[in-house]
């Protein structure tokens, strides 16, 4: 499938990979020199592979509360909230950002990989609810600018009457804004641990809105980025990525997102609010799990990847004793780092350990996460 902004990565000699059943851009240039750009200026990705699913009715609230971990009923109007979608046995299918737009209206924004599930997901599980679905997801695209310069490129494209209610607006808000003549949704939301926007416009508008942004930002120094920036942007900001830090068999307790589970949620009656794999949660939010994600700091030169073996030191005969689920040279620390569950015991901070690189055991320390904390 082809984004909406298929033409505009061409035409910049973009490097296109097939993600999710997507063509999407891996790189314009160079993976480091959009790392980097994002850091200290601000970088263009075109996320249009998300899903938009649009939930709506006087049960919506009620519908999600019961479909979701989250309590989305404590959500303002105008205001979002990262949470995640499990099954009855507690693992996670997907995590999403919900926007309340209004009383009655939700934005579920599910990953590429996931659209379809979440969205047959929420039929089944709002059936019972006077709540309605409808799924935009081809119809929308979603241009992301990040970077420390964000919020400059992005108002300086918008309407007088808006540039405040841009300019002000807290992190996980969202707000109706005109940015280049172009009636768009625009989010201080973002994966990237930086500030910035992303803008939800009609799939049509996106070529003239991404050439706008793309003029204005890149005398500030502003660059197209790829997937594959945003991937080490995100672990450097230790945000999961589903497929290596979620999957069905992971818990929100699992990979240190408990929080998200609102088992505190309750009907009007007082009464503990059900929901889809309540049960399962909360007898793990009570026991400890087998595994627990951490933070690792390579101290060689060697990076761990995606799927390598944590070893319980660079002796020949260590065990193993957990799993690499992402993993890089991390640009903005000059270091290898990555994500990896490992036993309990072990997940202290501090804790040396290994990694078998292609035969070679090696050393790390687990750390706390995130590894990179922008300046606020």
């Amino acid at each position: 499938m082809l984004s909406p902004l298929h033409d505009e990565h061409v035409a910049l000699g973009a490097a296109l990979t097939s993600f999710a059943g997507w063509q999407m851009p891996l790189r314009y240039s160079s993976d480091i020199a959009e790392h980097q750009a994002v850091r200290t200026a601000a970088g263009l990705f075109d996320l249009s592979h998300m899903g938009e699913l649009w939930i709506t009715g006087p049960q919506a609230a009620a519908g999600l509360d019961h479909a979701l971990v989250g309590n989305l009923s404590a959500v303002t109007v105008g205001r979002a909230r990262y949470s995640m979608i499990c099954a009855e046995d507690g693992g996670v299918l997907d995590d999403l950002v919900i926007y309340r737009r209004g009383p009655e209206t939700f934005l579920v924004v599910a990953n590429a990989s996931n659209v379809h599930v979440v969205r047959e997901a929420l039929v089944e599980r709002l059936a019972g609810f006077d709540a309605t679905l409808a799924d935009e997801s081809l119809s929308t695209a979603l241009i992301a600018v990040q970077g420390p310069l964000a919020e400059q490129i992005v108002t300086g494209l918008t309407a007088a009457a808006d540039v405040e209610t841009v300019r002000s607006m807290p992190y996980y808000a969202a707000a109706e804004a005109t940015v280049d003549g172009h009636a768009a949704l625009v989010a201080r939301t973002g994966y990237t641990g930086e500030d910035g926007f992303e803008l939800f416009v009609p799939a049509a508008q996106a070529p003239a809105l991404w050439r706008a942004l793309l003029a204005a930002g890149t005398p500030l120094g502003l660059v197209p980025a790829g997937l594959s920036a945003r991937d080490s942007l995100r672990l450097e900001a230790g945000m999961p990525l589903y497929g290596n830090e979620l999957d069905r068999t992971t818990t929100p307790y699992d990979a240190g997102l408990g929080r998200v589970v609102k088992l505190e949620k309750v009907a009007a009656d007082g009464s503990p609010l059900p929901f889809v794999g309540r049960a399962a949660l909360d007898s793990r939010a009570h026991a400890p799990g087998a595994r627990t994600l951490v933070g690792l700091v390579g101290l060689g030169r060697r990076a761990a990847r995606h799927g390598y073996d944590v070893v319980a030191s660079t002796a020949e005969d260590a065990p193993v004793v957990g799993t690499v689920t992402s993993g890089a040279p991390s640009p903005t620390l000059g270091h290898p780092i990555a994500m990896a569950y490992v036993t309990p015991e072990l997940s202290a901070e501090g804790t040396e350990l290994a990694v078998d690189v292609r035969g070679r055991r090696e050393p790390v320390r687990v750390v706390a996460l995130p590894f990179y904390r922008r300046a606020r």
